[in-house]
């Protein structure tokens, strides 16, 4: 059972609230100035996304003006992930939302009919590292990916893109990815998880990567890069149905997006600046993190090479349909 449960019941709750003035999807609502008044000629969007690094270039992108220049009048409503920003666009809580390609993938194995509309961020270019790492204590006798075999690692979701690519990296490496076992810890408490030995190693993506090397913990595996040295991370998604029936916000939308990524890429002190407007993290820190490469078009070879791995793993049950996930002629 790949959490269908949780998303129906969640998808229930984001109608609610729909129904109860919660979130203002276009063609529900006008865009208003700071005095309520009607924003002249802006059309309202909504977008859920994770306060993560992530989604640096949509805040990066507001700040700047690129979703005005295109005639839309942002609001960003933070999310937990997928089990909120998935139902949030299911039930038009939101117009479009921010999800890693498992997330997406899962989605439509269990019928929801999903697309990208622009990606967001893939593994980093810079050398030897990564803005994901599976860590493991510094004294550990761990010190390659092909010896995590048989050994407890912990994921912030289970069934998803970090246990996937895990499994998918002590593959590459010569190990079996299979004889894994996942436990569900979140990233800021993974490496406590690691140094009370409640797990032998520790998928965490940054800003809590560097705090823990910085703690002592050493970095064993990269394994989005290892997955595929150009593997998309997330995007931007929304209905198949949003995208018929409302082409001219889709493709605004895409345009800003597609401006804020390439905007972001090419400035990652802004990038840093505007992480610390939305995350509570340290200012000293964000000088210091390995940020992602943030690129609005996906990579194909790599979407297929996840794809592969998530029918493997069992993470979804079916072939995934990459023509019916990724943007018009992805290459």
């Amino acid at each position: 059972m790949k959490r269908l449960v949780t998303m129906v019941c969640a998808a229930a709750v984001a109608a609610m609230l729909a129904a109860c003035g919660g979130g203002s999807p276009s063609g529900q609502s006008v865009a208003t100035d700071d005095a309520g008044s009607p924003a002249q000629g802006l059309t309202a969007v909504t977008v859920g996304a994770i306060p993560i690094a992530d989604v640096a270039p949509i805040h990066l992108g507001k700040a700047k003006g690129f979703f005005e220049e295109e005639g839309l009048d942002l609001t960003i409503e933070n999310t937990t992930g997928g089990a909120v920003s998935v139902p949030g666009v299911v039930s038009g809580s939101f117009d479009f939302a921010f999800g890693n390609t498992v997330s997406l993938m899962v989605a439509r194995d269990q019928g929801l009919d999903l697309k990208y509309v622009v990606n967001g961020t893939r593994a980093s270019n810079e050398d030897a590292v990564d803005f994901a790492g599976v860590v493991v204590a510094e004294d550990s006798d761990i010190q390659t990916a092909t010896d995590l075999e048989g050994k407890t690692v912990s994921s912030n979701n289970l069934a998803n893109i970090g246990d996937t690519t895990v499994r998918t990296a002590v593959d590459k490496a010569g190990g079996d990815g299979s004889s894994l076992k996942f436990v569900e810890v979140a990233f800021p408490d993974a490496l406590a998880a690691v140094e009370n030995g409640q797990v032998d190693a520790a998928l965490i993506l940054e800003p809590f990567l560097t705090s823990a090397i910085k703690s002592g913990a050493r970095v064993v595996s990269w394994p989005y890069r290892e997955t595929h040295p150009n593997l998309d991370i997330g995007g931007y998604f929304t209905s198949a149905d949003k995208i018929k029936q409302d082409p001219e916000l889709v493709e605004k939308f895409t345009a800003a997006m597609t401006k804020s990524m390439n905007y972001a890429q090419e400035n990652p002190d802004e990038v840093r600046k505007i992480i610390g407007t939305y995350t509570k993290t340290d200012p000293a820190l964000l000088e210091e993190i390995v940020l992602p490469r943030f690129d609005p078009e996906f990579d194909r070879d790599a979407a297929q090479t996840l794809a592969e791995a998530t029918l493997k793993y069992g993470t979804v049950d079916n072939e995934v349909d990459l023509d019916a996930l990724l943007p018009a002629g992805t290459q």
